[in-house]
């Protein structure tokens, strides 16, 4: 999979400060999309009563995202960067109905999180699709509340698929889904849904250009529905991630570079250094030590710690990787049994 290097910008509520725009903006494309199960203005209708706006008062002000029902007790999906920092919360419903809410569980890791309100009758549920059978230039929508102007729908489609994206702070969004469907700040945490009218992202990101540091038209990134479908149901039962399901070696690497290799006379002017092995870790089991220099991992070549991260992206906790190591001037094979990544 693909590492994408661009600077990234999470779609920020921003200090809109007590500005909510009433109304709805609708993007009708009907017949833009052939062979489609549903028409447009069919899948907009019925999934737009999904999606919410949020919300939320913070210390410095307030600010706004977009959330989406998933299940009919209360619980709606949303950004983790939408409720982080957050004092108090409020959904507004399709129907302008405005509930007090509360957060039940936070992944900053994922960009994902769950709040809950306590559900009226007839509340609109999202059905959640499977993300693992969308296809490239699949048309899609994207509904959400973008600069407060609630239930807008603007259509695209698939990009691209299986995007890896650095959303800053050690967090990591996995198989990423891309769309040129148009997402600005406030539609984070609301819905990339397909034409069968199923939720199969969760929009969270859009890249900065980085010559007119402005975000970039007809980029944007979401959260796969597989992954939301794996985390949410952890968020409500235990407010946290307890299974990452993300492979993990347990150390702390650094990339060695020419100048490094030359400042600490290693073997290698390339490869993962190892700065640090966890307890009890995966890396500890099989023998790795800190000052070992991972160069390649299954024969393939390993010349820097994003290249390491990209390999174990691939991978599931539980299988055995060979990696091949400098330990001092020594080269070396090393079998590891893969953990699992640990939130914190």
């Amino acid at each position: 999979m693909q590492f994408i290097a661009l600077p990234l910008i999470a779609l920020l509520m921003g200090a809109l400060g007590g500005w909510l725009a009433a109304g709805a903006a609708t993007h009708s494309a009907n017949a833009l999309f052939p062979g489609a199960n549903q028409s447009t203005e069919q899948v907009a209708a019925k999934f737009r009563t999904s999606v919410v706006q949020i919300n939320v008062e913070t210390q410095t002000g307030g600010g706004l995202g977009s959330g989406v029902i998933i299940d009919p007790r209360g619980y709606i999906v949303t950004n983790n960067h939408v409720v982080n920092n957050g004092l108090n919360y409020q959904v507004v419903l399709y129907d302008n109905t405005r509930l007090p809410a509360n957060v039940v569980g936070t992944d900053p890791n994922d960009d994902l999180a769950v709040v809950k309100i306590n559900p009226p009758k007839h509340l609109s549920v999202a059905n959640i699709g499977d993300s693992s059978r969308l296809q490239v230039g699949q048309p899609v929508l994207a509904i959400g509340n973008p600069l407060g102007i609630t239930q807008t729908v603007t259509g695209g489609i698939v990009s691209a698929l299986g995007r890896n994206i650095n959303e800053g702070q050690n967090n990591l969004i996995i198989n990423a889904i891309q769309t040129d469907a148009a997402i600005n700040p406030g539609n984070s945490g609301g819905a990339l849904v397909n034409m069968q009218g199923n939720l199969i992202g969760i929009p969270t990101l859009v890249p900065i250009d980085p010559e007119f540091k402005t975000p970039a038209s007809g980029v944007g990134f979401a959260i796969p529905s597989n992954r939301v479908k794996f985390i949410v149901p952890q968020l409500i039962n235990s407010g946290r991630v307890v299974q990452s399901g993300r492979a993990d070696i347990g150390v702390n690497v650094v990339s060695v570079d020419p100048d490094i290799a030359d400042q600490a006379q290693l073997p290698v002017d390339h490869g993962a250094l190892i700065v640090n092995v966890k307890p009890d870790s995966a890396a500890a089991t099989a023998g790795l030590k800190r000052g070992d220099i991972i160069v390649e991992a299954n024969n393939q070549s390993i010349q820097d710690t994003a290249m390491l991260q990209d390999f174990l992206i691939n991978k599931s906790p539980g299988q055995t990787i060979t990696l091949q190591i400098y330990r001092g001037n020594q080269q070396m094979p090393v079998k590891v049994q893969l953990g699992e990544q640990q939130f914190g």
